[in-house]
């Protein structure tokens, strides 16, 4: 090899040999872990979670207009954009006791089929993740009525979510039954 080739390689070498002196180590292998995403909401002070695929839209209590001879816990129909969509109290169709509106109150709008809904809720809280070592067998302490519409619960941060299932609630006789007595 010639002086000027030994000379390069001589420099190759070097900056090789400190490129490995500052070079960082290969990333971080991070386990990857299921996750289960959810619109979390509260029900007065118990939390669930409905998965996001069964929500089309969250609203602020919107202008209603009041259904005679309906039950108590059928609010009004409230005009969306054109579309009437009948607004239920989540609260009151699931205990009897009728939900206290404040600026944290929201409608979630669910759609089955042809039927679209909104229910009443205390609070939305949000877009939840929930890893699958934080399911439960265990569903939270709620009215009998509402753990009906549970398929499931998730423990997090001291906190018991339920899973709330949308199919479970129009597949329930009573959700359909709105004359009044």
């Amino acid at each position: 090899m010639s002086g000027s080739g030994a000379q390069a390689l001589a420099l190759l070498q070097n900056i090789e040999a400190r490129s490995r002196q500052k070079a960082l180590g290969l990333p971080q292998q991070l386990e990857v872990k299921k996750a289960h995403a959810g619109i979390g909401f509260r029900l007065r002070e118990m939390s669930f979670v409905v998965p996001t695929d069964e929500v089309v839209e969250i609203l602020s209590y919107p202008s209603l207009t009041r259904i005679p001879g309906t039950v108590k816990w059928v609010k009004g129909l409230a005009n969306i954009r054109g579309m009437l969509i009948p607004i239920v109290d989540l609260f009151a169709f699931v205990s009897d006791e009728i939900t206290d509106l404040n600026r944290q109150s929201r409608v979630l709008v669910m759609r089955k089929g042809d039927l679209i809904s909104g229910l009443l809720v205390s609070e939305v809280l949000g877009l939840r993740h929930f890893l699958d070592e934080e399911e439960s067998n265990q569903l939270p302490d709620v009215p009998e009525r509402l753990k009906i519409l549970l398929r499931g619960a998730y423990e997090q941060g001291g906190v018991h979510w339920g899973v709330f299932d949308t199919r479970r609630l129009v597949e329930t006789p009573a959700f359909m039954e709105v004359a009044g007595q």
